[in-house]
C-alpha cells in the first residue's frame, strides 16, 4: 500500500491533467448524447416512416386480391344476358324507327293522293259505267283559255278495253257538238286495272252561252261498251 502510494506520487502531474480532462470529454460526451436521443425521440414520437417499397404494396395488394374467392360465370349464363340485352335494346328502337316509317309512308300517300285528286266542287264527282268499266268526271277548271274536265277511267272487267277518243261525243245543253282533245288517258285498259286519270281539254271560245256539257265515250272497235255522263256544270272564267 504504501509502495502504491508512493508511486501515484512520482506520477508526472501532467499525465494527470490530461487523464482527467480526457475523462471529462468523454463524460460530457457520453451525457451529451443520451440527452440528445431523449430529446429527438420525444420529437418523434407519432411519427410512422412510410413505405417506399414498391414490391411491398405490390404484394400488399395482391394478398388483398387474392383474399377475396374468385367467381367464374357460366358461358350459358353469359350469352343469356347478352341476348336479353339485345333483345331490349331492340324493342327500345324498333317501334320507334317502325312508326316513324309508317307515319312517313302514311304522309306521302296521302300527298299523292292529294295531288291526284283536284279539290272537291259542288256536284261532282260524276260517274257512268258499262260493262264493268267506270268513267268518272271529278272537277271542271279554267287554264289559259281552256275547260278542263278532270277524268279518270277504270276497268273492273276480266277482259281489256280498248278506246280512241276522237270518237269522244261531246256537246252542251244547247245541243250543239264541241271539239275537244284529251290528255293522260290510255288507249287501253287492261283488266281489273287501276284508275287512269287525264283531262278533257275543250276551248272557251266554243263554249258561248253554255252552262252544262253532256259526254258520250264507246269502246273501239266493237262498240260495246257506252259510257254516258251529263249535266257537267261548266266553270266560267275569272274576268
Amino acid at each position: 500500500m504504501a509502495k502504491n502510494i508512493t508511486s501515484i506520487k512520482k506520477l508526472n502531474p501532467t499525465a494527470v491533467l490530461t487523464i482527467t480532462l480526457l475523462a471529462l470529454m468523454f463524460g460530457g460526451g457520453f451525457l451529451s448524447g443520451i440527452w440528445g436521443f431523449a430529446l429527438g425521440r420525444e420529437a418523434l414520437k407519432g411519427v410512422n416512416q412510410p413505405d417506399a417499397r414498391p414490391t411491398a404494396r405490390k404484394n400488399q395488394k395482391e394478398s388483398q386480391l387474392t383474399s377475396k374467392p374468385l367467381v367464374f360465370l357460366k358461358e350459358a349464363e353469359i350469352l343469356k344476358s347478352v341476348k336479353t340485352r339485345i333483345q331490349e335494346r331492340g324493342k327500345q328502337t324498333k317501334p320507334e324507327k317502325k312508326e316513324a316509317d309508317s307515319n312517313t309512308k302514311e304522309k306521302l300517300v296521302a300527298k299523292a293522293e292529294a295531288a291526284q285528286k283536284p279539290p272537291t266542287q259542288p256536284g261532282f264527282p260524276i260517274t257512268a259505267q258499262d260493262k264493268g268499266v267506270v268513267l268518272e268526271i271529278r272537277s271542271t277548271r279554267q287554264q289559259e283559255g281552256f275547260l278542263l274536265l278532270d277524268v279518270s277511267l277504270k276497268n273492273e272487267s276480266s277482259q281489256p278495253v280498248q278506246f280512241v277518243y276522237t270518237l269522244l261525243d261531246l256537246t252542251d245543253n244547247w245541243g250543239r257538238p264541241l271539239s275537244a282533245n284529251t290528255e293522260g288517258l290510255p288507249g287501253e285498259l287492261p283488266a281489273n286495272s287501276q284508275a287512269f286519270t287525264g283531262t278533257v281539254n275543250i276551248p272557251n271560245s266554243i263554249l258561248e252561252n253554255a252552262e252544262q256539257l253532256s259526254l258520250t265515250l264507246t269502246d273501239y272497235p266493237d262498240q260495246k261498251i257506252r259510257l254516258q255522263a251529263a249535266g257537267i256544270p261548266i266553270t266560267k272564267p275569272n274576268n
